[in-house]
This record gives structure tokens, C-alpha cells and sequence, in this order.
């Protein structure tokens, strides 16, 4: 029974209302594996907010189904469970696509899909635990519930990006990928911050309705200012867009080159020298325009090009004059014994003229955490675990704007892009090579598209995709897709170099600063009215 005061300017109770109230009822008085189980189902919900679905206005439905099952979990051990369970629904439907890469040697690793499918989502579903059990212990009500249960949500996010090296997948921000106004926010306060707009949007309605069926003009009132900022930045960014020009850089044409490869052939032996062939045979295709600067995938080249003075020598066959062929291969020294995941620049006299190692490694994919305790291997083939690079950073390349390289999935980590929003070593575009043929034709090609067409907008520079099965494509500063390739085809696009904005955006320039600002301002809004209620 509920115990919060009946305002005497709450409205009487409506038929949406008064149904609502017995909504959340109903779920209050769940318990054990039903209340479990309508956890997990929200959380399934919550994912199909997010790429490549985008149905964002189901988060109307995830949150609030989320805090008025927390509703009926006393406790913070209750109330964990109850978040645990969701952020299960909503991992296990985001991440399935991970198990695709096991099956890829299924004979080796078919132990490690259980561990993938469930294992991974469980242990990232502890942030969400920890932030209702957190919610659960300040017995918040109506409005300041609302609030905290946003700031704690956006922090779990953001801490699951940054501890244990950080996954930043599947963050709520990116549900305004298929809406381009709101999309523009991310240049101002991150995805981070825009997903902090969002539950805070989402979850209003628990505040906005009564237990008896009467509309709370605080709740109300909340949501309608909540929503009037998330529609004046949609508004805001609408506008930006139309003024957005498409200018290019002169000069430069740019071939995406995506082979799409099965990755069961990728790294067979005696399918090497087809494959490479390949890549050529794609590179000096003709086309409607002559490219300047040709790009392949992450490690298209799969021997070290240091010591393969022939592979550089067939790769300056295909370089366009005066041009480059930018491709990703491994990189190795022998004494002592280390090799990097890389990209390099190779000119038309074969002449490695610009490297860039990989600095965020994958763990389990590029090396094993804790080596010396677990006795297991990378799934990437080779059983020495690669080094890390020094990055990010600014590449100059020969006939290109200066460029930050980054390899895989550097690219899912907001405000670490780049070498920085100062004019000297801000970057003019973004180059993201990567082999998502890992993960077949599934959503996670799609999502990581999506995740890096963010990074765009945040930044204020173009990026330039190129994946081995796909999705590879052109992004300029504003998130438009200028050229693609789709997942699972086999060609190459021509495409132009759009240019950067002329200054860096605010996210550039402080990167999650704002968006931790606004978490630290809600908080106290939060818990400021928590201790201001009278003690009895």
C-alpha cells in the first residue's frame, strides 16, 4: 500500500490512469522467478530500442515496467535481483552475435559459447544490479525516484565503459542512431549524456501516475520539462542539420575495398594468396573515377609487411599514383618476440610511410587476461597474445588530412577517439578498419556501424569505415551516411572525403565533462529532497 500524500491539485482519476495504477500494481505484487522472469522480458524490450531495430518509444514501456517492478522489492538484495534480471534480458538479446565468433572454430571453443551467451551478459548485467540495489536502499519516491534511477542508470553505463578496460556496447543513447535531430546532441553532451536524457524521458511516467489512478502535477510537470529539453535538442539538431554543407576535401577520392571474406577462410593457409589476390584484383577494378587512396580491412594482409619485401612490392602495383593503399596487417619484432595488430600506409614505390599499432586490445580476442591463472587461448589464430600500441593518436599520411586510425573496436570509446579537440592535434577524420566477419550476418555488424557513426557526430570529423564483410561506408560530421557498402557484399566504393567542422564540438573539446556535470547535478536534486523530508 502506498504511503506517499495525496495532493489536493492531483487530478482526478482518468481511465489511462486508473489502468496504469493497476499496471503497476500487478507488477508490485510479483514475486519470485515471476517477477524474475518480467525483469528479463523488460530488458528484451529495452534492446529493441536500440540498433538495428531503433524502436526507441518502447523505452516508455522498459523503465517504467523496470521501477514498478523495483516497486515491490524490499530491500536492496530484492531490488539487485530485480535489476540483475533485466540487465540480462536486455545483454543476452544485445550480445547473442559474440557466440558467432566461437562457432567460428567451433571445435576449439564450442566450450566457451555458454559463457558467451549467458556468462558475459550475466557479469555485465551487474552494473544494472548495482544500480537498482543502490536505488533501492535510498526509498525514493515519485520525482527524486525518477531522478536517481536515471543518474545511477547513466552512471552503470558509463562505468562499464571505463573499468576492467571498458564495454561500451549497446549504450541507451544510441537509440536516437535512426532519429537525426537527436542525434545531434552527442556533439554537445556524448551518448552518454544523451542516454541520461533518455531514461530520465522514459521513466517519467512512474512519477507522472498515483497509486489511486490520479496524475501527479509534480510528475507531470517533470515530464513535460524533461521532454520539452529532449524536443528542443531534437529541434536544435534538425536545425543543425539544415545547415549542415557538404563540402569535401579536394583532391581526394577514396576506395573502400570490402572483400568480403567468410572468416573460416580468412585464416586458411592455402587460401592466403587467393584472398590476397583478391584485394588486388578489387583495388584496380575501373570505376567511374580514379581513386587517389585505396583502404583495406583490419589485417587484410595477413603476413608482417616488414619482412615480405614481395607482398609490399605487389601491393605498390595497385597503388594509384601518387597515392597510398592503407591496409591492416600484423606487425612484428623478433627480439624480443612481439607483434602488434596494424595498420600501414604503403606508396607506389612500396615503402611502408605510416603505421599505427591497435592500443585498445580485445580481451579473450587479442590476449588473454590473467594468462598465467587461466588456461586458455586467444581465438584469434597464434598463441602469442599481440601488444598494445601508444594511442590514440594523429597519423599524417601523404596526400590526406591528418587522420586518428583506429583498428576494430577502438572506435566504441566515447571521448577516446582521438589525441584531442586542440587545433594541433585534433584529427580531420576518423579510419576505422575492422573484420566483423566474426560475427556473420547478424546484428552486431550493425550495431558496431551504428556505434561508429556516432563517434562522427561527437567529434565533428568525417569517418571512414572499411570491414571485411561489411558494413563499410563514409560518415560525415553530422552522422550522414554518404557512401556504404552493405553486410554480407562484395565490392568497392568511390567515394569523396567529406571535411571536418571548422572547430571542434564542445564534446571534443571536454569530452564527458558536461555529461558528469549532469549526473553530479541530478544527484543532488535526488537526494537533496530525500533529506529534506521530516524524520519521525
Amino acid at each position: 500500500m502506498s504511503t506517499r500524500p495525496v495532493d489536493a491539485g492531483a487530478r482526478s482519476p482518468t481511465g489511462v490512469g486508473v489502468r496504469l495504477a493497476a499496471l503497476a500494481a500487478s507488477l508490485r505484487r510479483l514475486s519470485g522467478w515471476r517477477r524474475w522472469a518480467v525483469a528479463f522480458g523488460f530488458g528484451a524490450v529495452a534492446t529493441l530500442a536500440l540498433p538495428p531495430v531503433y524502436a526507441t518509444p518502447l523505452l516508455l514501456v522498459a523503465f517504467p515496467g523496470l521501477l514498478w517492478l523495483l516497486g515491490g522489492a524490499h530491500g536492496a538484495r530484492a531490488a539487485f535481483a530485480v535489476g540483475w534480471w533485466f540487465g540480462l534480458g536486455f545483454f543476452v538479446t544485445s550480445l547473442y552475435w559474440i557466440a558467432f565468433a566461437l562457432a567460428v572454430d567451433l571445435a576449439s571453443f564450442f566450450w566457451m559459447i555458454p559463457f558467451a551467451v549467458v556468462g558475459l551478459p550475466a557479469l555485465l548485467a551487474l552494473f544494472v544490479g548495482a544500480a537498482t540495489a543502490v536505488l533501492g536502499r535510498l526509498r525514493l519516491a515519485g520525482v527524486p525516484q525518477v531522478l536517481a534511477f536515471a543518474v545511477l542508470w547513466a552512471l552503470a553505463e558509463w562505468l562499464r565503459g571505463t573499468l576492467f578496460t571498458g564495454f561500451p556496447w549497446q549504450l541507451i543513447g544510441y537509440g536516437w542512431g535512426g532519429w537525426a535531430g537527436p542525434l545531434q546532441a552527442v556533439s554537445l553532451i556524448g551518448v552518454y549524456g544523451l542516454g541520461l536524457l533518455t531514461v530520465l524521458t522514459a521513466a517519467l511516467p512512474v512519477a507522472a501516475i498515483r497509486d489511486d489512478g490520479r496524475w501527479s502535477p509534480a510528475g507531470l510537470a517533470a515530464g513535460a520539462l524533461t521532454l520539452a529539453v529532449l524536443v528542443a535538442l531534437g529541434g536544435w539538431g534538425a536545425a543543425r542539420l539544415g545547415g549542415a554543407g557538404d563540402e569535401t576535401v579536394p583532391g581526394v577520392v577514396l576506395r573502400l575495398v570490402q572483400p568480403n571474406i567468410d572468416q573460416r577462410d580468412k585464416w586458411d593457409r592455402d587460401q592466403l594468396p587467393h584472398l590476397f589476390a583478391l584485394h588486388l584484383e578489387l583495388s584496380r577494378q575501373p570505376g567511374p573515377r580514379q581513386p587517389t587512396h585505396i583502404i583495406w580491412p583490419e589485417t587484410a594482409v595477413s603476413w608482417p609487411l616488414d619482412g615480405e619485401p614481395a607482398i609490399r612490392e605487389a601491393i605498390a602495383s595497385a597503388v594509384p599514383p601518387g597515392g597510398l593503399i592503407v591496409t591492416g596487417a600484423p606487425r612484428v619484432e623478433r627480439e624480443p618476440l612481439r607483434v602488434w595488430n596494424s595498420l600501414s600506409a604503403i606508396d607506389e614505390t612500396g615503402a611502408v610511410v605510416g603505421t599505427y599499432d591497435k592500443f585498445h586490445l580485445v580481451p579473450f580476442g587479442e590476449y588473454v587476461p590473467l594468462r598465467g591463472i587461466l588456461p586458455i587461448e586467444k581465438i584469434t589464430p597464434g598463441r602469442l597474445d599481440f601488444s598494445a600500441g601508444t594511442g590514440p593518436r594523429t597519423l599524417a599520411l601523404p596526400g590526406l588530412p591528418p587522420v586518428s586510425p583506429l583498428i576494430c573496436y577502438e572506435v566504441i570509446f566515447p571521448g577516446a577517439v582521438s589525441a584531442g579537440g586542440a587545433e594541433a592535434t585534433r584529427p580531420a577524420w576518423l579510419l576505422n578498419l575492422t573484420n566483423d566477419a566474426w560475427y556473420g550476418i547478424t546484428a552486431g555488424p550493425h550495431q558496431h556501424f551504428a556505434i561508429a557513426r556516432t563517434r562522427a557526430v561527437e567529434e565533428g570529423v568525417p569517418l571512414v569505415r572499411v570491414a571485411t564483410t561489411g558494413i563499410s561506408g563514409v560518415v560525415d560530421p553530422y552522422g550522414r551516411v554518404t557512401a556504404r557498402l552493405d553486410l554480407g557484399r562484395r565490392g568497392v566504393v568511390d567515394a569523396d572525403l567529406p571535411r571536418a567542422l571548422d572547430g571542434a564540438t564542445p564534446f571534443a573539446r571536454w569530452g564527458n565533462g558536461l555529461f558528469l556535470l549532469a549526473i553530479g547535478g541530478l544527484a543532488l536534486a535526488a537526494l537533496g529532497s530525500r533529506l529534506s523530508r521530516p524524520t519521525t
